[in-house]
């Protein structure tokens, strides 16, 4: 996941560094997903709240991963001009993901959640509102004006909801980069978009369709035709033929109790020295503006 971040973060990112953020995310799920359903379960102790292995944070970073997958592929799909219902369909979907990983956290301690909570929360948002947009756009393509309208007034509503969780995520205090979203180039342009397509639809409606505007948003299609991101599957590979019952029974851990284990831990940072910290890749740290279509990157 970090990896994609990073190679994200460029800023200009080829077709081939794409792929492999696509790719990257992907295996990153397929090894939570994995972990998950083989290894959590069987630890022998109780899981520490709020570790990697407690099941509500495993859920999150599951479907983070995925839907940051995801991203990469509407974004791709934006950049092709595909059809705005498998947009649509798509950004549904991606704001479920991130729904989903938001609610595993949710009820987790403010002060050390929150940040990735609102973070998870603004990108649902943000796709719910592409989701809608998008659905005006195809049903505008259907001579559905009356629907357009509804579902692009859903779409400002739902970007505006974005807005603020933004702003919210902005100053809100935790691990991780503090940063202003709602500056990033891909959710900036969404706001012309919407904007643009929804005077369009209300010009043509009162010069042509003369169609009653609905009260309710239309309902979003639950599944795209296709498109859609798995986790990898993995599975560990074959033990090596050197670990025999001999080598096993080589092993005598008795030999180390009665060592102190702090000089063991000692002696290892004094032979390292001091590490540096690392500086965590984000895409919304750069103020520029990627060249492409969408403007989308992992952030």
């Amino acid at each position: 996941m970090k990896h994609a971040s990073k190679i994200s973060a460029q800023e200009e990112v080829s077709m081939d560094e794409a792929k492999l953020v696509h790719r990257s995310l992907r295996r990153g799920a397929g090894l939570l997903k994995y972990a998950q359903e083989e290894w959590v379960d069987k630890l022998l102790e109780t899981t520490p709240v709020g570790s990697d292995n407690d099941p509500r944070v495993h859920t999150a970073y599951l479907n983070q991963a995925t839907a940051e997958a995801q991203e990469v592929t509407i974004a791709r799909a934006i950049e092709l001009k595909h059809n705005a219902g498998l947009i649509s369909a798509l950004a549904n979907e991606t704001f479920k993901l991130f729904t989903t990983a938001a609610d595993a956290i949710s009820s987790l301690e403010e002060k050390k959640f929150g940040h990735w909570t609102n973070y998870l929360r603004l990108k649902a948002a943000f796709y719910a509102a592409y989701a809608y947009n998008y659905a005006g756009q195809n049903m505008l393509n259907q001579d559905k004006c009356g629907e357009a309208i509804r579902a692009l007034q859903e779409a400002k509503k739902k970007y505006e909801e974005a807005g603020e969780l933004c702003k919210e995520y902005a100053k809100t205090k935790g691990p991780g980069t503090q940063v202003k979203p709602e500056k990033h180039e891909f959710f900036r342009r969404l706001a012309p978009i919407i904007a643009r397509t929804l005077e369009k639809c209300e010009r043509e409606n009162g010069m042509i369709y003369h169609q009653k505007i609905p009260f309710d948003p239309p309902v979003l299609e639950l599944k795209a035709t296709y498109g859609l991101v798995s986790p990898d599957d993995y599975t560990l590979p074959p033990a090596a033929p050197l670990w025999t019952p001999v080598t096993y029974s080589a092993f005598d851990l008795m030999k180390n109790l009665a060592e102190d284990p702090s000089a063991n831990s000692k002696a290892a940072q004094k032979a390292e020295g001091d590490l540096p910290p690392v500086k965590e890749a984000a895409i919304h740290e750069t103020t520029k503006d990627h060249k492409n279509t969408s403007g989308c990157s992992v952030m």
